[in-house]
């Protein structure tokens, strides 16, 4: 074993015995015995990696970074190089307090990275002209294809989509997928063509090939559109946007796109904050997060997630989008790179990006080479003479990579690096001197000139240095609560350590400054990568195939089912569309499988939580020749491990359907037992769960696909995957395809997972598991007597996380699941998972990385929370005023004016310390030290929905 192992490891010796003892088993491995079903715990799986030292992980990282080349990309299609500012990447980036917190939930101790959230949507509203805008997607071709699912929505029965021949390839390889399982019918886009069959049009603005349209085109389209009732979709340059009119100006609907120029490195694809944008009238169609602006109970501005009703866990099959995670630290870099640089600046950079293009353009132009168009903003499309390859050729040799459009035309697209020097290289590379043209005047189309303001909010006016931006990022951090304040409980989350020597690399220009599309000889590092990776993730899940693609683990969800679909197509069995889902499963599965063109029927939950087998064989029977697939999770969602899992999976497969295996879960098998050994034909991995990649605040995400032989050859694939940059997207074959914009998804943190695999080994991967099934066992046998454990599997064992039943307490006492998490920030804590699966429960998942003393912490607290409300049963307290209800107390509220409450000040705020301890002053100064403060107290939900507002509010409103 390693040295990092007990690094990443949280409980050894003394700490594990006494944990052991307390569970009732005598070692690791008698626990997992007898936690899972017999058969199915490995004592060693072959085809993990032998683990390394710190150094030597470092060192293999080097030698695969240096196997990709930077080059100067001029490439385009939605990746340009850019400046990140260095404070920018060191304060957020590079930051635990930002990376390793979680989706805001619990909003009062995530107000940090709401207000930058606010600040993204209103980044986003401001410049495209529209009135709302969420708080980021995946990439820009999912969120494209989103933006059509809502225009479907919206016009109900039609089901054709009209799309500009001039839109970026992967975005159209992405709606090909996507619109296949939904029986969507693309065509491209002819606006004669527009009728009351169309659900929308969507175009590129600028084009993939540059080209800009003037106003009067573009007003002539909309208004065919919508006297059809069609939906206009725009995928918008944000950058453009500072220069050219807003769609929202000439009549678009929905505008969508990427936030990746504002800052943030092309990193072989990704991961980078899509965007998704509406008019009012849309608000409630739009997937994904929206942030909102409601009041705290003293009323101060607090931030919430908005509308949430639209989850997914609550909507299930109804949801409007399976989307889960969104991109959330990549969101936030972009805001903070608006805040830093200001509409000015922003301009300025959009300015001079325009300026080398044009002077491009001209020189090109000046030698005879023709322009596709006189229009643009930053990518020029030519005809070159020798043809496309002998002009790539001359400009690779010059370190310069460029898009092949065919065997004559090649693009060039500028951006925040392009220099002087590199001009003079693209034209010394291109041009024969002894050749003349015609003067151009190349400019875009003043009709489509800006000319309203964006940006007004004084947030993007008051942090020009760099010491003024540091400590504004330093403000919302201190709002927050993340990983590098205490322990994160969070059932099906995995909230473990990200270590730092994984987060390493991604910053290194290696790895974040690579096109998506590079040549392959300049991604040969990263293809090194993924092809081990991928092996790995193989060996530990027992599958034989692996899809790094899906950059979500709802798009994994996705992409399985998709699979499966093509797979019963290709044998012919078109109506195997019904897919079986536990009633307890992740609400995501219900979605996804809707999106795969699944009809879903909900299995029921037997009373030890479990899936009722008598139920199941029902549904089987009732759909036998229409059974697709089923959705399971395992462990279970209820935390166990069902000891019938090799049942239900040969019950299915008798019935001609496949086991679709979630991996949310994973944590409580990598090591000990494999997916593809007990019947599962494909699952989803979440590297950002099981294989430490931060949470980042809610994204980003990673959610490889892995399947059995059988079902390989329907994983994602891409038109660009082995690319030589022919810039062609290919239809494919229904049932596989693109399910994100780039081939190896959010590559440029699989350097993460790739690190903790290597760094752990096999030998530490199991021991990590096992020390996770302890931490939940350890955590279920301390609680079990004063908040019940709702569900145990064999052996009488919980898995890596356990459901604590709070309404036995609530029933008792008055005091409900929300009043429990809100008094666990008084604690120092972030609430565990509230009311999922089961409503009025909390899902504690303690993970390997704590250690026992703060486990035990997290024991103690909710035993004094127990405590605390048999006060309020006994009448110590009145049940409308008490620690509990009036929870989170912030330091205003505490600290200021008359305290008129029934208990005092410190039992309010310093909950976990004695009165002799806070009696003594060194000692109550010591204890006080690390004392996390709310910012805001419990926030009004309701307030904020029905006063939806949001972008950043008027200054007044901080007053």
């Amino acid at each position: 074993m390693t040295s990092f192992v007990p690094r990443h490891v949280g409980t050894w010796g003394s700490d594990r015995e006494d944990m052991l003892a307390a569970v009732g088993v005598a070692s690791l491995d008698e626990l997992t015995d007898v936690a899972l079903p017999a058969g199915l715990s490995r004592h060693a799986i072959e085809g993990l990696p032998q683990g390394r030292s710190e150094q030597e992980v470092l060192d293999r990282l080097a030698e695969l970074a240096s196997r990709n080349t930077v080059r100067t990309s001029m490439i385009g299609q939605g990746y340009y190089d850019t400046v990140t500012p260095s404070v920018i990447r060191r304060n957020i980036l590079e930051n635990p307090s930002w990376y390793t917190a979680y989706t805001p939930y619990q909003p009062e101790i995530s107000q940090g990275r709401l207000e930058a959230l606010v600040t993204f949507q209103t980044v986003v509203s401001d410049l495209t002209g529209m009135d709302i805008a969420n708080a980021s997607m995946l990439d820009e071709a999912t969120a494209v294809a989103e933006a059509v699912l809502l225009a479907t929505r919206v016009t109900k029965k039609r089901s054709t989509v009209l799309v500009s021949p001039d839109i970026f390839d992967a975005t159209r390889a992405v709606l090909d997928t996507r619109a296949d399982a939904l029986k969507i019918t693309l065509e491209d886009l002819d606006a004669a063509t527009i009728d009351s069959d169309v659900a929308a049009v969507v175009i590129q603005y600028p084009g993939a090939s540059g080209h800009v349209p003037d106003l009067s085109e573009l007003t002539e389209l909309v208004d065919r559109a919508h006297e059809a009732g069609a939906l206009v979709i725009v995928a918008a340059d944000l950058l453009a946007l500072t220069l050219l009119a807003s769609p929202g100006s000439w009549g678009a609907d929905i505008v969508a796109g990427t936030t990746q120029r504002f800052g943030v490195p092309m990193s072989g694809g990704g991961p980078h904050a899509g965007y998704l944008a509406v008019k009012d009238i849309h608000k409630r169609q739009l997937p994904g997060r929206l942030v909102g602006v409601s009041k705290d109970r003293d009323g101060a501005v607090a931030y919430r997630l908005a509308l949430q009703t639209r989850e997914q866990h609550i909507r299930r099959e109804k949801a409007t989008s399976n989307i889960c995670t969104a991109q959330v630290l990549l969101a936030v870099m972009a805001a903070a790179y608006a805040v830093y640089h200001g509409p000015e600046g922003l301009t300025r950079i959009a300015e001079r990006i325009h300026r080398h293009a044009v002077e491009l353009a001209t020189r090109l132009s000046a030698h005879g080479i023709s322009l596709s168009s006189t229009s643009f903003f930053d990518t020029v499309e030519l005809t070159v003479p020798g043809g496309a390859d002998r002009a790539l050729a001359g400009l690779l040799s010059r370190n310069i990579t460029a898009w092949r459009v065919d065997d004559k035309r090649v693009r060039l697209s500028c951006d925040e690096r392009t220099t002087e020097s590199i001009i003079d290289d693209i034209v010394d590379a291109l041009v024969d001197t002894s050749v003349s043209g015609s003067e151009i005047a190349p400019a875009l189309p003043p009709s489509l000139a800006r000319s309203d303001e964006f940006l007004t909010h004084p947030t993007f006016h008051r942090y020009r240095t760099e010491t003024l931006l540091m400590r504004y990022l330093k403000s919302l951090a201190d709002k927050d609560y993340a990983l590098d304040r205490g322990m994160i409980p969070l059932g099906s989350c995995t909230m473990k350590l990200n270590s730092a020597i994984e987060m390493a690399a991604i910053t290194w220009p290696g790895f974040a400054s690579i096109h998506p599309f590079a040549p392959a000889q300049d991604r040969a590092g990263y293809r090194e990568l993924v092809v081990e990776l991928e092996s790995w993730l193989s060996a530990a899940t027992g599958y034989d195939g692996v899809s790094l693609q899906p950059n979500a683990g709802s798009q994994g969800e996705l992409a399985g089912l998709l699979a499966i679909r093509g797979y019963h197509l290709s044998r012919g069995d078109t109506a195997r569309h019904v897919c079986l889902i536990p009633a307890s499963a992740h609400g995501t599965n219900a979605a996804s499988a809707v999106l795969a063109g699944f009809t879903v029927v909900v299995v029921a939950t037997a009373a030890d939580g479990s899936i009722d087998l008598n139920d199941l064989d029902a549904k089987i029977a009732a759909h036998r020749d229409q059974l697709g697939a089923i959705m399971i999770t395992y462990p279970s969602t209820h935390g166990i491990y069902e000891d019938t899992v090799g049942d239900v999976c040969a019950r299915v497969h008798e019935a001609g359907g496949q086991v679709y295996i979630d991996g949310a879960n994973l944590n409580a098998l990598v090591g000990v037992a494999r997916p593809g050994d007990f019947g599962g034909d494909v699952s989803h991995l979440n590297l950002h769960k099981t294989f430490a990649i931060p949470h980042g605040g809610g994204g980003p995400g990673v959610g490889p696909v892995a399947a059995r032989a059988h079902l390989v050859p329907f994983l994602p694939s891409h038109p660009l995957s082995d690319n030589t940059v022919t810039g062609s997207a290919s239809r494919h074959a229904p049932g596989f395809g693109a399910v994100s914009q780039a081939p190896d998804g959010s590559a440029g943190i699989l350097p993460i997972s790739y690190a903790y695999l290597l760094l752990m080994g096999g030998e530490g991967l199991r021991v990590a598991t096992q020390s996770a099934i302890l931490a939940a066992n350890y955590v279920a046998a301390r609680l079990d007597k004063y908040l019940p454990v709702l569900y145990r599997g064999p052996g009488g064992l919980v898995g890596h996380e356990c459901i604590i039943d709070v309404r036995p307490l609530r029933d008792e006492t008055g005091i409900t699941v929300d009043d429990v998490a809100k008094r666990l920030v008084d604690y120092g804590f972030h609430a565990p998972t509230m009311s999922f699966p089961v409503p009025g429960t909390l899902m504690i998942e303690p993970t390997e990385s704590e250690d026992r003393g703060e486990i035990d912490r997290l024991c103690e607290a909710l035993i004094g929370i127990h405590d605390e409300a048999r006060r309020v049963a006994e009448g110590d307290w009145p049940a409308d005023d008490n620690p509990l209800v009036n929870a989170p107390h912030t330091a205003a509220h505490a600290l200021v004016g008359e305290w008129t409450h029934p208990y005092s000040r410190e039992q309010a705020v310093y909950p976990s310390i004695g009165s002799d301890v806070l009696a003594e002053p060194g000692l109550a100064a010591a204890a006080a030290a690390g004392k996390y403060w709310p910012p805001v107290r419990r926030i009004d939900g309701p307030y904020g929905d029905r006063n939806l507002v949001c972008s950043c509010p008027p200054i007044e409103d901080y007053v």
